[in-house]
């Protein structure tokens, strides 16, 4: 048996939760995300971590039958609440229902709405000459609110109020506030995407802004303060560009997570599904000979970060190091491999400023011919082109296998449920590999075209792995203009800005009202 925690997301992303309620995201298994929950803390799960979202067609009980399901599977279960998780929560049922199942629960509070949404807006709640008593209300059933009492009250926060803001400023009116008590309506409240609009109760019944996000509204004199506070209210966080978005990182078993922290450091929920396991080639013969006969050779031609490891690692059990290659001039493909060959103490001769390997043949240095150039390599697969080029330009080159590439046996059952279940929006691939084995692995799994369909956008890192994407997908909707995990990151970027309507974070408000004396 797992464990349930109902935990309240507080306001303004990982700022606004307590250190408990990071800790226990940080350990989830499995999470169901309420609508109203700021995308950015998917950055916070690990990367395995079931995800559920409840859909229009969904019912509370559904979500809870989830809960219960992962919870007698063993999983810490999380139910990420917006605000607080027992301020109009609905928390009871839940309660309820896991007591009768006998799942374990614990409940962590969060910075409520009521409370935050205000604060953002430069809003106090309570003054002593303007407000002594505010009350907090929900817009889900207005005809059960007591309005007179109501407008005894010095304010108001009614929350998901924003889509009925009209009637309920004329409801108020009618029971007997002035047509002049300041009201605010603050969307997005604590996210890049707030926006605020001040002005009266009568001027809200003419407003017509679009409810682009929910909202609440506050309703009292205390609202005339908000200038004097907004100075100090901490400057909104900017939008994190990916945030809300689940990225799928098709790797090799072991892979540094240098690609996934690129990506949560941009927003992103990252999942990662291994598509390639690396191995030790057939045979270390040929690798060893060529090493044994360095001296023999011109140039080392790497073209991958597994060929440099792999070499590497057979001169050292030969006794040797970086120093055996002084009479050898050596070439790389990327950054990355550059990077990697670096920590051996080795700088290369040749890189060509494109990183893809038929960029050498452009910048390799003449004469060509004659020259001896050993190769280490994947075993099956790999640059073809470059080998061809060289060849057809009177070079010798000696291809040894230095470690093979492998499809691993079955895929990520986890990444396997949050395909089906829609959840992931974009694949990413970083060589024409990952491609092959990730449509291997999914048919395997027995699903379809249905995993990569729009609206989930397939990217790839350049035009090989590019070209692999549109014989495995029939299509390719982002391709990195600079080949590097970094570029691949910008590119998706760019891609979900042009797909994307940004909001601007509004400090100020559409109507000013005036400030009244104290």
């Amino acid at each position: 048996m797992g464990k349930v925690y109902l935990v309240g997301a507080g306001l303004g992303g990982r700022a606004g939760l307590t250190q408990g309620a990071l800790e226990i995201l940080q350990r989830a298994e499995a999470v169901w995300i309420d609508e109203l929950v700021d995308e950015r803390l998917l950055a916070e799960l690990p990367s395995q971590a079931q995800v559920w979202r409840r859909s229009g067609e969904a019912s509370l009980q559904q979500g809870i039958l989830w809960l219960i399901q992962r919870c007698r599977e063993g999983k810490q279960v999380v139910h990420l609440k917006s605000g607080d998780p027992l301020i109009f929560g609905r928390a009871r049922e839940e309660i309820q229902a896991l007591r009768e199942a006998g799942c374990p629960f614990e409940i962590w509070p969060g910075l409520s709405s009521a409370l935050a949404g205000p604060l953002w807006a430069g809003i106090p709640l309570t003054d002593k000459h303007l407000s002594r008593v505010f009350a907090v209300l929900t817009a889900h059933d207005l005809e059960a609110l007591p309005w007179s009492a109501l407008a005894q009250l010095d304010t108001l926060v009614i929350l998901m109020g924003s889509r009925q803001r009209q009637h309920i400023g004329a409801r108020l009116m009618e029971s007997g506030i002035p047509a002049d008590r300041p009201v605010a309506v603050i969307w997005g409240a604590g996210q890049a995407e707030q926006q605020v609009w001040v002005g009266t109760l009568a001027e809200l019944q003419q407003e017509a802004g679009q409810a682009k996000l929910p909202g609440l509204l506050v309703v009292g004199e205390v609202i005339r303060l908000r200038q004097d506070f907004l100075p100090g209210i901490p400057p909104l966080p900017p939008p994190a560009p990916l945030a809300g978005k689940t990225v799928l990182v098709t790797r090799s078993e072991g892979q540094s997570p240098a690609f996934r922290e690129l990506l949560q450091a941009q927003g992103a929920r990252v999942l990662e599904m291994p598509t390639l396991v690396i191995q030790p080639p057939t045979s270390w013969d040929p690798l060893d000979t060529a090493i044994a006969n360095l001296e023999q050779f011109d140039w080392l031609l790497l073209t991958s970060a597994n060929g440099v490891q792999a070499f590497f690692e057979r001169l050292q059990r030969q006794g040797r190091d970086s120093r055996a290659l002084h009479s050898l001039q050596v070439a790389v493909v990327g950054s990355k491999t550059a990077s990697v060959l670096a920590q051996y103490g080795i700088h290369p001769d040749l890189m060509p400023q494109e990183f893809v390997a038929e960029a050498l043949l452009q910048v390799w240095p003449e004469p060509i011919s004659g020259q001896r150039i050993l190769f280490p390599r994947v075993e099956s697969g790999g640059r073809e082109e470059v080998v061809q080029g060289l060849r057809q330009r009177g070079a010798e080159v000696v291809e040894v296998a230095a470690y093979q590439s492998a499809c691993p046996a079955t895929a990520d059952p986890q990444v396997v449920e949050a395909l089906k279940a829609r959840q992931v929006d974009i694949l990413t691939f970083a060589s024409s590999k990952t491609v092959q084995h990730f449509a291997h692995l999914i048919r395997q799994a027995g699903l379809g075209p249905e995993v990569w369909d729009p609206p989930v956008q397939i990217a790839a890192i350049g035009p090989k792995t590019a070209e692999t994407c549109k014989a495995a997908f029939g299509r390719v909707d982002i391709e990195a203009q600079e080949y590097t995990l970094e570029g691949l990151v910008e590119a998706l970027i760019q891609a979900t800005n042009r797909f994307t309507q940004p909001f601007q974070a509004v400090r100020g408000s559409s109507s000013q009202h005036p400030r009244a004396p104290l």
